[in-house]
């Protein structure tokens, strides 16, 4: 890795050079390229703008050759196209996303591209249990519409890996079949749908500017602790109606409720919790959402507490490190293309493109499990009764069948028919939140921020015996440049 930084340091400075696709002019006097290689950060700074000559266009598209055949990733933004160094409009274009990658950088981000060429499950291991992994677009769609051949009515066990030792009830109406399913998941759907709501929007626009205002003010910030979890927690005070103070509690539980630091404890706590905010809100109820659920029926009776406790478990739980990973990943890939955010300036109407793109890339959700309720045979893989079938929306989302150049960033992709949030009727209820703060953090961004700086990162990797796969971020520390008007 030395030799091939020196490289590039003896194109940059010694053979005065300006590589078209490859280094670009600078703006400001020069352009920090951070290079991420196994796990450790570089930093390659272009001082001069130079000249563009086919020869040398050769020498960068060899050197950048070998840096892939070492099996190094380099992922680059370039910020001008013209010898001059002036910026042409990109009005109609994408200028986002060309990374260059090697194909073990891509198979990181896309574990199952191999086994998905070749067949369409992949057989993989959970605490014991082997699982067919449904792999292609077409088929998870089908398996996701088919809820009598693949049953949610399994508690705990509709994740994979199981959450059989962290909680102690079913997640409504995530772990319910039709037609119970579809009189559950009315009885939270108007919460969910808040965020549709133009005052809900505000609150959340007002919160990301604020965080926003924070980083920006401060030398680097960790991006995880600093805006993501207490953007999730915050936010998820707006959805279920109740004071902001309650996110201060929340923003301690981390990442994730079960799998972050001792989820075996942290479960029972937060369903401890649920049931003092049910207790204080039969003595004092009000438009929240513990006084709805305590008030809300089913088939003709009040719910039990275990029904309670099931929506509470899922709307805590549910969507907390999707979204907080996915808010981490936006900002990383606006710190590695920051073109991006000038060209969704010049046009905010290109946020909705953005905003669906990012999530069929960065969908932290690796895949939901379903129960065979009959031995099935699927795709080849006989599954006995009560046996799992995993539905892949990570692997479907990167289908090349259904995306073109499916590992390739473009904001400006349509059609985009991903699975990050799930399909048919276990859509997830949590959809619209998750868009509204990912589109107004994207909006926020553009509008304050020119430049991030990645200073320091740790990935956060899904390691199990047959994949490996990034899904965000432990760590991010970022440095935020202020957008001049």
């Amino acid at each position: 890795m030395v030799g091939l930084l020196q490289k590039l340091q003896e194109v940059a400075a010694g053979e005065e050079v300006e590589v078209v696709a490859v280094v670009v002019r600078v703006i400001a006097g020069f352009l920090a390229l951070a290079v991420k290689v196994t796990g450790i950060v570089v930093i390659v700074k272009q001082h001069k703008e130079n000249e563009v000559t086919e020869e040398n266009k050769a020498k960068a598209a060899k050197l950048f050759r070998e840096a892939a055949k070492q099996r190094h990733g380099v992922a680059v933004e370039w910020l001008e196209e013209n010898a001059k160094g002036k910026r042409e409009s990109k009005a109609s274009q994408n200028v986002s996303s060309t990374l260059l990658s090697n194909p073990s950088m891509n198979n990181f981000d896309d574990p199952f591209q191999e086994a998905r060429a070749k067949c369409p499950i992949h057989i993989g291991t959970f605490q014991g249990e082997r699982i067919p992994m449904i792999l292609r677009h077409q088929d998870v769609r089908n398996a996701a519409k088919d809820t009598k051949t693949y049953s949610s009515d399994a508690p705990r066990r509709i994740p994979i890996p199981s959450e059989e030792d962290v909680r102690t009830v079913r997640q409504y109406p995530l772990e319910v079949d039709a037609p119970a399913h579809a009189a559950y998941r009315k009885i939270a759907e108007p919460f969910f749908l808040r965020p549709k709501q133009p005052e809900v929007q505000a609150k959340i626009n007002i919160l990301i500017e604020s965080l926003l205002l924070r980083a920006l003010e401060a030398d680097s910030i960790d991006a995880v602790k600093d805006i993501a979890i207490p953007l999730q927690s915050y936010a998820l005070t707006y959805l279920l109606n109740v004071p902001e103070k309650e996110a201060e509690l929340w923003v301690s539980w981390g990442l994730h409720v079960f799998k972050d630091g001792d989820g075996k404890t942290k479960g029972p706590f937060m369903e401890e919790y649920c049931k003092k905010m049910f207790e204080a809100a039969a003595k004092n109820p009000g438009k929240d959402f513990f006084s709805a659920l305590n008030e809300a029926e089913f088939e003709g009776r009040l719910l039990n507490l275990e029904e309670k406790l099931g929506f509470a478990n899922i709307a805590f739980a549910g969507g907390r490190d999707t979204i907080i990973h996915t808010v981490t990943r936006v900002i990383s890939h606006f710190a590695r293309s920051p073109l991006d955010l000038a060209w969704i300036l010049e046009n905010p109407k290109r946020i909705k493109h953005a905003s669906e793109e990012f999530f069929r890339l960065f969908i932290p959700l690796t895949h939901i499990g379903r129960i065979c309720p009959v031995g099935t045979n699927v795709h080849g893989f006989e599954v006995k009764p009560e046996g799992r079938v995993s539905l892949c929306w990570s692997s479907a989302n990167r289908d090349p069948e259904v995306f073109d150049d499916p590992n390739v960033t473009k904001l400006d992709r349509r059609p985009n028919p991903h699975v990050a949030f799930g399909f048919g009727a276990h859509l997830c209820l949590g959809a619209h939140h998750a868009r509204v703060i990912v589109r107004a953090l994207i909006q926020a961004l553009a509008n304050n921020v020119s430049q991030i700086e990645i200073l320091k990162a740790e990935e956060l990797i899904e390691r199990e015996p047959d994949y490996t796969r990034m899904i965000g971020y432990e760590f991010l520390q970022v440095k935020f440049t202020r957008r001049k008007n």
